[in-house]
């Protein structure tokens, strides 16, 4: 019998037009991690993965939820109406 274990993961929708999913465990954070720390992180890898600064001010108007089920972590960016 196998078992198909779930990995926790960090969803950041909108980000350069793109969306990108992380596994949780590749980044410093978990279920205690403020907005503020999550958005680092994702800052973080993204200047990794992409070779360039990307400033953490690029998430300040991301909202940050988490699914205490499964332990993923979703940012996206707040609606604008207009």
């Amino acid at each position: 019998m196998t078992t198909d274990t779930q990995v926790a993961q960090l969803h950041i929708r909108g980000a350069e037009g793109q969306s990108h999913d992380v596994p949780v465990s590749e980044l410093d954070i978990g279920d205690l991690s403020s907005d503020q720390q999550i958005k680092q992180a994702a800052a973080d890898w993204l200047t990794e993965v992409q070779g360039t600064n990307v400033p953490v001010s690029k998430f300040a108007n991301f909202r940050v939820a988490r699914n205490e089920t499964t332990g993923d972590i979703t940012m996206n960016p707040d609606p604008t109406f207009g």
